[in-house]
């Protein structure tokens, strides 16, 4: 049974492609057909692609595995926050630095950084230094909080990485394949389907078409952890 309806779908726009001139060819085994210059995606096939992605998300979150949240557009940002959080995972909604995950060491430094000025920002002592030393300071911890914030609690490299937005966030993509790291990822019909583990053909330009298959992957998730929960019960 899939996981969610043609409805469900509908409604929230996952059909809607890219105009049929931007388009990748490989995407064509997805295309269900053109409309008014736009393609439209099939939905029987991305309800039976996220049903996969989601019993393999499920099955991998059973057996321990951490997964990283992907996308930095503005329509995406504040969804793979809420999404990531909701199911316990990391990840990254603003920018993409280069090496995140192929040069982790650096990072991880960066991360270290991160939460010795928090703890010193916590403490209070910023409210006694000189305003123009305490500027410098917030602008740091500002910085790193937007970029970082989302791996702050990462110890190591996550075992998935689930996308919105192939062609945006093709630097990760390329460091995901370098390290064999599987990807899930939502694929517009402008993407290349032959890159990524676990392809969702589907709008990634809508609010609604990216909150309905993150929410989709977020409760994959959890189900999958509250399973593992239950066998040790």
């Amino acid at each position: 049974m899939p996981i969610v309806s043609l409805e469900e779908l509908l409604e929230a726009g996952v059909h809607f492609g890219h105009q049929s001139r931007r388009w990748n060819p490989k995407m064509f085994p997805y295309i269900y057909t053109e409309r008014n210059g736009i393609h439209i995606i099939d939905l029987v096939q991305t309800a039976q692609l996220l049903t996969e992605a989601y019993d393999f998300i499920k099955n991998s979150a059973k057996e321990g595995k951490t997964f990283l949240f992907l996308g930095t557009k503005r329509q995406a940002a504040g969804i793979i926050s809420k999404q990531a959080q909701r199911s316990d995972s990391y990840y990254v909604n603003q920018r993409w630095l280069g090496g995140m995950l192929t040069n982790w060491i650096t990072i991880k430094s960066r991360v270290e950084r991160l939460k010795k000025l928090e703890e010193k920002y916590s403490s209070g002592l910023i409210n006694s230094w000189p305003k123009k030393e305490a500027s410098v300071f917030r602008k740091e911890l500002e910085k790193l909080r937007r970029y970082l914030n989302g791996i702050k609690n990462m110890k190591k490299l996550p075992d998935l990485v689930i996308v919105v937005d192939q062609k945006k966030e093709s630097t990760a993509i390329q460091e995901c394949i370098k390290l064999g790291i599987p990807t899930i990822c939502m694929l517009d019909t402008n993407c290349n389907p032959e890159i990524v583990d676990i392809p969702i053909p589907s709008n990634d330009d809508a609010i609604r078409s990216i909150n309905l298959i993150m929410t989709k992957i977020s409760d994959a998730i959890l189900e999958g952890r509250n399973l593992a929960n239950n066998k040790l019960a």
